[in-house]
């Protein structure tokens, strides 16, 4: 006969609902009912039937995460940070990865609403005049969150940080430690590159700075693109004293590209990037970058869906905007 919560609950004379929620990790229960419980299961090579239990509660008690891509450091973080948040009530995350593609990534949502998937967070890709894709979600009455990449006019949740502030902030920043002709590398996607873009042009005028349309150059997302956005940097004259960029992985290839060139960091060019990936401080020159939260948004838009799943009134749409931390580090202390 198969093992059941039935079977445990008998064995060790307390109720189904204490065993259910120990093994769903719920509700207050003792920690040697616990132990108890969890050494009765293991010893019977208990495995929960999900499908059964699905068909009770009309639930699948999984999530789905829509990332562009899993290797970047911010996406990573933001995934564990989600996994960690809905582990303790019961659910598991499917991952999905759509390549900056639009269309793999509707191809990927419309397979988790196949699935029956409880709620989804997702970094979209979809440009604003299309969006068909969150109709669907929508038809199906699954709950979900954006997440990074606001998309204006969508009346839907979204958790992210003042991308705005993170460029004004690196650029006072550099501007604070004597700089006068400050570069930038800037992003692909436009929603948050024209953000941090407007961020840092906020700071130079505010200062009374006039920097030529040169100084902004496309330098991607990646180490490569920044390495390569900062060889046409380093072909101005005058040179710029500093550079602003897009996040941190472009920021190390830029560092890369002024250190080849035989110049000092930061004595002839500070560098400023924004994320501050976990090896950020154990680069060669640690790296000034803004902090933007990455693990709490994971967290705060886990706790938003876990609050609307399986609720049948409409919930007004929450937008967070977390606002960046300024993390200095060698890259950009000059002496002024």
């Amino acid at each position: 006969m198969p093992v059941t919560m039935l079977t445990i609950a008998r064995d060790l004379n307390i109720s189904v609902v204490t065993v259910s929620k120990v093994l769903r990790n719920q509700g207050r229960i003792s920690e040697a009912t616990r132990e108890r419980v969890l050494r009765r299961a293991k010893e019977l090579n208990y495995q929960m039937n999900w499908v059964a239990r699905s068909l009770v509660t009309r639930r699948t008690y999984t999530i789905g995460l829509v990332l562009p891509e899993f290797t970047h450091p911010f996406f990573a973080e933001v995934a564990q940070a989600v996994a960690e948040t809905v582990r303790p009530r019961g659910y598991h995350m499917v991952l999905s990865c759509f390549e900056e593609n639009p269309e793999i990534e509707e191809n990927e949502i419309d397979s988790m609403l196949a699935r029956q998937i409880d709620g989804l967070i997702i970094a979209t890709s979809q440009p604003p005049e299309h969006l068909d894709i969150f109709q669907r979600i929508r038809r199906r009455e699954v709950p979900y969150v954006l997440i990074d990449r606001p998309i204006i006019g969508l009346h839907a949740c979204f958790v992210g940080v003042d991308n705005q502030a993170i460029g004004r902030l690196a650029t006072e920043h550099l501007i604070d430690q004597g700089c006068a002709r400050i570069a930038h590398l800037r992003g692909p996607d436009a929603r948050i590159s024209e953000a941090r873009m407007a961020g840092y042009r906020q700071a130079l005028a505010k200062r009374g700075l006039r920097i030529p349309g040169s100084y902004v150059v496309e330098g991607g997302h990646r180490d490569a693109s920044g390495y390569e956005g900062m060889k046409i940097l380093l072909k101005e004259r005058p040179l710029p004293d500093a550079v602003f960029c897009f996040n941190d992985p472009v920021a190390i290839g830029a560092i890369r590209a002024i250190l080849e060139a035989g110049l000092k960091l930061p004595g002839d060019i500070s560098v400023a990037g924004s994320g501050n990936i976990h090896y950020s401080d154990l680069l060669a020159v640690p790296l000034t970058t803004v902090d933007q939260g990455s693990r709490r948004i994971g967290a705060l838009a886990a706790e938003l869906l876990m609050a609307r799943i399986g609720v049948k009134t409409s919930i007004k749409p929450e937008t967070i905007l977390i606002p960046p931390k300024l993390v200095e580090r060698q890259s950009t202390h000059r002496i002024v």
